[in-house]
């Protein structure tokens, strides 16, 4: 089915209820999903399938945003020369190692989320991303120390809470990295490229693609979902009622920090909420319903959280690649970019021309 046979007001119950199910457990069995959902297990297959190849919803897999021994995350302000920006931002998308670009107006022209190791290989790469990078001006990475919301929360609330407790019941526990973890290996990170082009493989396709026993796959990905990667359904920004989405760079006071970052991580606007080092201490990601909304939230957040202060904000034009999906210009996925935030790139590769 092509993508633009879909639009926004074809998004009917069940298929809310599909992506807010699978927004929940992710790896849902379609006999959980059909009984919660009350349709047949084979109807709601099919009728996920016809939405991810429609672009308008996927699962996905990526590092565990929220331990900094597994991954540690710079967003970058990309200042670049007038008229390359969309050409920039669609080179740096190719790289593995950043997981998403967003194209801006304001006072950045991109802002990009970078993935690496440790904070020297984070260095190591934004030094090689961008040194000599035609287009680009100027660069400012904020080191983030702490995520206490990211875009796996977000629930678009088409369920009831008796269904969401069904699903929420049914998820394996999870158990947290041990102290002393050994790093990535070959199969973890074939496992993650594997989970990123699709969070619902069978575990009998992960084992053959990945050339190893099922019975090591099926121990080794109950491990990796336990602590090192998290699965996330999202769903087209257009087709979410959600159209607009913005960036805002916010200071608070060290002593209420936590307490602000809480808050924030249950506004219903906010998609993320990094707190970094830097000029800013919070960068806030946020979706929302109109143009008008940009200052209208940020009046709410002024009444609702005094003691924030909005330093800057930037719109966001079109977002490029999302958690490692390329998105068009409707923001459907249309290709990807498994996250590998192990890998170093070719000086000035993700800029050449």
């Amino acid at each position: 089915m092509q993508t633009q046979d879909y639009a926004a007001h074809d998004l009917d119950e069940l298929d809310r209820g599909l992506v807010h199910a699978l927004q929940i457990h992710p790896r849902a069995p379609w006999t959980l999903v059909g009984d919660v959902l009350a349709v047949n297990p084979v109807t709601a297959a099919r009728r996920w399938r016809r939405l991810q190849e429609a672009g308008l919803a996927w699962v996905t897999a990526y590092p565990q945003l929220s331990d900094s021994r597994v991954v540690v995350t710079g967003i970058v302000e990309v200042d670049t020369e007038p008229g390359v920006g969309e050409d920039v931002a669609e080179a740096l998308a190719a790289e593995p190692s950043v997981a998403n670009v967003k194209l801006t107006a304001g006072s950045r022209d991109l802002v990009i989320a970078l993935q690496a190791s440790d904070l020297g290989e984070l260095a190591q790469l934004s030094t090689l991303l961008f040194r000599g990078a035609p287009g680009v001006r100027a660069t400012r990475t904020h080191v983030t120390t702490a995520l206490p919301s990211e875009g796996s929360r977000w629930r678009l609330r088409a369920l009831d809470a008796a269904q969401c407790a069904r699903l929420e019941a049914a998820l394996p526990p999870v158990e947290p990295l041990p102290p002393g973890a050994s790093g990535w290996d070959p199969l973890d990170v074939r496992l993650l490229e594997l989970l990123s082009v699709d969070g619902r493989m069978a575990i009998s396709d992960l084992a053959e693609r990945a050339g190893a026993p099922l019975t090591t796959v099926r121990r080794r990905l109950r491990g990796l979902l336990g602590s090192r990667v998290c699965l996330r359904c999202d769903l087209a920004r257009p087709m979410s009622g959600w159209p607009m989405a913005a960036v805002y760079f916010a200071s608070v006071p060290a002593e209420r920090l936590e307490e602000t970052s809480r808050a924030l991580a249950g506004v219903r606007e906010v998609r993320s909420c990094a707190i970094t080092a830097g000029p800013h201490n919070l960068v806030i990601d946020v979706w929302l319903r109109a143009a008008g909304d940009v200052h209208a939230f940020e009046a709410h957040l002024s009444r609702r959280l005094p003691q924030l202060t909005i330093d800057d904000r930037s719109v966001v034009l079109r977002t490029v690649k999302h958690m490692g999906r390329l998105l068009d210009r409707s923001g459907h996925s249309v290709g990807i970019v498994p996250l590998r935030p192990f890998a170093t790139p070719a000086p000035g590769s993700a800029t050449a021309t």
